[in-house]
């Protein structure tokens, strides 16, 4: 046990299972870099910005179920990386925040960047705090865990004041790790679930969301199969069940298939398990409504608060969804309830993700089927916002688990330090940030974090000059006015050569699949800059005239 505060706040993270930190580096908390400096059980990954700092950590907790960590400085810094604390507050991902905040002498005097951290956090996070006293770090680093992780999963905020990281003589004793509450379901709603979905006709399950990890994934494929209920993913939840399953139905959210559209809306029994039902997957809460008259809703989710929030529900069930499948997955029904939808839906589904020819130079469509062709099925798919993914959602068949990292929140600029992230978390597997020109910008600095740290990372960019989606909305409201929408790029090959990386840039479908194959095998920052037709707006088929024409 360290007597020094800073070293008995590393002590505590080491306790609690952290391998590995993400910091822009401050004065603010320099005892904590020193005392990072010589152990080996933490890696410090230095980053070129704070956004991608908690993009990174974000990204960390989603795929390992523990608080991804990050350390920032005050006022720019901490305000750079709110954009990973809303990304994980929306998407239910665990995350830790550390921020060097100015000494505890000089605050509410509008010191040197100050500001107050759990008013400017609290909004967007589960829990914001303040560390005064070093004696209590080892509570408040357990604390912080325990929150991070339990219920609907999040982000937690804890400002250090400058002054009580050089404290020295701390007698306190290091907590030891902390883990998510197993919640189980009540055997009492487990039957009254089975109930409804024997009286049901057409029942559609919508899966993916907080504290959906591997087991719950493989307990509920099980249970779904052995029904032959048709499952839906929720909003870049994709993941959440192998798409070789025979009931895996598609993905909700932008651009859905039309034929799952109809099969939800039909629906007379709904069994939600992890997903909140928001925005993005109901479509504006229209695909099913807070009420939806007509239709039985089931929903399982791991936080009290969540359930009758914002929608109805006629069975709640809190539990963890890991717990849950478990549980119905054997749960025996005597072999009474049986669906033949499920293949049916599955069906439906790999013909809408079967990519059919265009007449574009550089065909979008053509261009996913070559990389389905080639890539590893198990390759972790990472991206930010924009149409260009789409495409991915559309036509890549996320097979890794984890394999999809897309913020719900629709967050520009989220994929290429996510990819980073997965990288190193998974060095042996393939990892792909997918971007647009417009996501890309917002952190492509990031790439030469992945150079200084060895993270084989595979960019494949969709470059229409342009902010592809607003362009969209743009020419469906005011047709033919175009502003503020274009984009002069640089040559992003060029860039990431100058990175240390790799680039090629493709105009046609011959040419993309040529680098793709010289690309793929080799190891370090990749980049694959593809010069698009800004026709090819969507995934869905939209193009500029077509939307002209309306």
């Amino acid at each position: 046990m360290s007597n020094q505060a800073a070293a008995l706040l590393v002590d505590c993270l080491e306790a609690q299972g952290c391998d590995r930190i993400f910091t822009v580096p401050g004065e603010s908390f320099l005892p904590v870099l020193d005392a990072l400096r010589d152990r080996t059980a933490i890696q410090t990954v230095t980053c070129r910005q704070e956004g991608g700092v908690t993009f990174m950590a974000c990204a960390d907790g989603a795929m390992t179920g523990r608080p991804g960590v990050a350390f920032v400085t005050r006022g720019p810094g901490a305000t750079n990386a709110s954009i990973g604390v809303h990304v994980a507050h929306q998407d239910s991902q665990p995350l830790v925040l550390f921020i060097g905040d100015v000494g505890r002498e000089m605050r509410d005097r509008e010191g040197f960047q100050e500001i107050d951290f759990p008013a400017f956090f609290g909004p967007i996070c589960k829990w914001a705090a303040r560390i005064d006293r070093a004696d209590r770090i080892p509570e408040y680093i357990a604390r912080a865990f325990a929150v991070a992780m339990s219920g609907r999963p999040g982000p937690v905020v804890l400002a250090l004041p400058e002054d009580m990281l050089h404290e020295d003589g701390i007698e306190a004793a290091v907590r030891p790790m902390v883990h998510r509450p197993a919640q189980p379901p009540c055997p009492d709603a487990l039957e009254a679930m089975m109930a409804l979905l024997a009286d049901a006709a057409a029942p559609v399950a919508i899966i993916g969301g907080a504290g959906w990890h591997e087991k719950a994934r493989t307990w509920f494929t099980q249970f779904a199969e052995r029904l032959g209920i048709p499952v839906a993913t929720a909003f870049r939840r994709q993941d959440a069940i192998p798409p070789s399953s025979p009931v895996y139905a598609g993905n909700l959210g932008y651009g859905p298939n039309p034929q799952l559209v109809e099969r939800v809306k039909a629906a007379d029994v709904l069994l939600v398990v992890g997903a909140r039902l928001g925005e993005a997957t109901t479509d504006g809460y229209t695909l099913i409504t807070p009420d939806h008259p007509g239709q039985v809703l089931i929903h399982v989710h791991p936080d009290a608060d969540e359930l009758n929030s914002v929608y109805r529900a006629d069975l709640a069930i809190c539990a963890d969804p890991d717990e849950f499948a478990e549980s119905a997955a054997l749960w025996d029904d005597h072999g009474i309830i049986s669906f033949d939808a499920g293949a049916q839906a599955h069906a439906q589904w790999l013909a809408w993700s079967t990519p059919r020819a265009a007449d574009f130079t550089l065909d979008l469509g053509q261009a996913m089927a070559r990389v389905r062709e080639v890539v590893p099925p198990d390759a972790i798919i990472c991206n930010g916002a924009g149409n260009f993914a789409g495409w991915w959602h559309r036509f890549w068949h996320y097979h890794g688990s984890p394999g999809q990292l897309a913020p719900t929140c629709g967050a520009m600029g989220y994929g290429v330090p996510a990819a980073v992230a997965a990288a190193l978390r998974f060095p042996d597997r393939c990892v792909i940030a997918a971007a647009g020109d417009g996501d890309f910008m917002m952190n492509a600095q990031e790439l030469a974090t992945a150079v200084q740290f060895g993270a084989s990372v595979l960019v494949i960019l969709f470059d229409n000059a342009a902010y592809g989606t607003i362009r969209m909305h743009q020419e469906r409201e005011f047709p033919a006015r175009i502003a503020s929408t274009d984009l002069l790029n640089p040559d992003f090959a060029a860039m990431v050569r100058s990175m240390g990386g790799q680039g090629w840039r493709v105009e046609s479908t011959a040419d993309f699949a040529a680098a793709l194959d010289e690309a793929l095998p080799q190891k370090g920052v990749r980049l694959i800059h593809c010069i698009t037709d800004i026709e090819q707006l969507s995934a869905g088929g939209a193009t500029v005239s077509g939307l002209r024409q309306r």
